[in-house]
């Protein structure tokens, strides 16, 4: 079931980002989002950047998408929110299944913002998620925190509930 996968700090600027190692191990994430041209309406339909196509074909033709992103200033990172604009107009996020997954529990207003974000572009936000905090960690703490066999256990339960989530729709 290919679920694209879609970090809040794309990974060309921090490949090293707590939130981009762990969607990046677990999903094949959706290259980027870092090259989309900034959203404007005036360039959809025929004009629609290549970039940009890639992105929705990718989404429309996804099972489910799954999202992970940090938090800045209490809202949701610009270089997301675009790639959301970019599907607004479109038809790839109606009725689209999406999960949201957490690097830090601290990320309470990023997560609402973003929850209100899919619902009202017509996603099928899944109740379930996942959250394994790793925030302030380094690299090789974030490798042997991803590793333990509880949050192996966890990121195994949360997928399979998001993939049961899609059949059943």
């Amino acid at each position: 079931m290919p679920f694209p996968a879609a970090c809040g700090q794309p990974p060309p600027t921090r490949p090293w980002s707590r939130h981009w190692r762990g969607t990046r191990q677990r999903a094949a994430a959706s290259p980027g989002l870092g090259l989309l041209p900034i959203f404007n309406p005036d360039d959809e339909g025929e004009r629609t950047p290549s970039e940009a196509s890639r992105l929705i074909d990718a989404v429309t033709a996804a099972d489910g998408v799954i999202i992970s992103c940090p938090e800045y200033a209490y809202g949701v990172p610009g270089g997301l929110k675009n790639a959301l604009d970019w599907l607004v107009s479109r038809d790839a996020a109606v009725d689209k299944p999406a999960m949201l997954v957490h690097a830090s529990p601290r990320s309470l207003y990023a997560r609402a913002a973003l929850a209100e974000i899919m619902r009202t572009m017509s996603f099928a936000l899944h109740d379930g998620g996942l959250e394994i905090g790793l925030l302030g960690k380094k690299p090789a703490e974030v490798e042997a925190v991803l590793g333990e066999q509880a949050n192996a256990l966890a990121m195994r339960d949360a997928l399979s509930a998001f993939a049961d989530f899609i059949r059943a729709r």
